[in-house]
């Protein structure tokens, strides 16, 4: 085990699937000599050449469909689109291609070999342009997978999964634990499932559930809960296609209560998803209503941050509010 923040245990995941395969490539915006916009990428270029190593132009549309191209013809590309709110221009081409080349074609071609790397949420007082949550808006599209990893360890073993699963795969980064997550992180290579949450914390009377860079919201607000006597499960969902239902329904029929808590927007957001598919696994377990901490309904604000995030306190409120319901 070595100590590594997010950021390193991504390019050491990097590396240690380039090295495993000649295969593998990355290619984005900035990501070759400059190493990316987070460095992210960093020696990458240097250590294995800029035939696997190189900067696209800046077109996030023909980033993706070129990376569709080599994965049909058998490489293994991982594209990065610098920030998550710049994937929309590629929308077209990870939902109807990536996700449905395989089907479309019959099995005879497939875009499984790629990965789609790119930074997400807030907290870096980014603005509008640099601080979105998309998870949602490809949630709702078969064929692919989704996944998003709170800390350094799961950075590094998730993306190697990610990068050797048989299936596209969008691998959002929460951007403002690059530096600030720091843990340990076992050198060899390693893969984690995709497709399992982890039970992070036991608890009775409520189950909080998160992703990403709001774990660390959730367990601050059961730290404060504890104080009240209030016994919090929280679950960190980990992967959002496929969602592991069956984990979040087993704790809420323990605990009878759910908070699920993102940094999206309320309206269409996963935890929609979520809440519906637990009322109906769970119904006659519920002691109170399914609750969403959730972003607010406005575009991401730059002066009013701080109010839009649903943070800990706010988490901490609707906890109260859930358990005395």
């Amino acid at each position: 085990m070595i100590k590594m923040n997010m950021l390193q245990a991504i390019n050491n995941a990097l590396i240690t699937a380039m090295t495993e395969d000649e295969k593998v490539m990355v290619f984005g915006e900035d990501v070759g000599h400059f190493g990316g916009v987070f460095r992210a990428t960093s020696n990458l270029q240097h250590q294995f050449g800029k035939g696997r190593c190189f900067n696209t132009p800046l077109t996030e549309q023909g980033i993706i469909g070129f990376a569709n191209g080599l994965a049909s013809q058998g490489s293994v590309p991982v594209a990065e689109i610098q920030f998550g709110d710049y994937i929309f221009p590629a929308f077209d081409q990870i939902v109807n291609e990536t996700a449905k080349f395989r089907y479309r074609s019959g099995g005879q071609f497939t875009c499984g070999t790629l990965t789609i790397r790119t930074p997400y949420g807030g907290g870096i007082a980014g603005g509008l342009y640099h601080s979105q949550s998309p998870e949602a808006f490809f949630a709702h599209i078969p064929g692919m997978k989704i996944v998003i990893p709170r800390n350094p360890y799961q950075a590094k073993g998730l993306l190697l999964a990610s990068i050797r699963d048989d299936n596209p795969v969008l691998f959002m980064e929460p951007k403002r634990l690059y530096r600030a997550s720091v843990g340990d992180v076992p050198e060899e290579d390693y893969e984690l499932p995709l497709g399992k949450a982890e039970v992070v914390k036991k608890g009775d009377h409520i189950t909080l559930l998160a992703w990403g860079a709001q774990v660390e919201v959730i367990e601050k607000a059961a730290e404060m809960a504890e104080k009240d006597g209030i016994s919090c499960e929280i679950i960190d969902l980990r992967i959002i296609l496929p969602w592991d239902a069956e984990t979040v329904s087993e704790s809420v029929k323990k605990t009878g209560r759910l908070l699920i808590n993102h940094e999206a927007p309320q309206t269409g957001g996963f935890a929609s998803e979520i809440s519906a598919t637990v009322q109906e696994r769970c119904f006659l377990y519920l002691e109170s209503p399914i609750t969403r901490v959730c972003g607010l309904d406005t575009p991401y604000p730059l002066a009013h941050e701080k109010e839009y995030m649903p943070d800990h306190l706010k988490t901490y409120e609707a906890i109260k509010r859930c358990v005395n319901f």
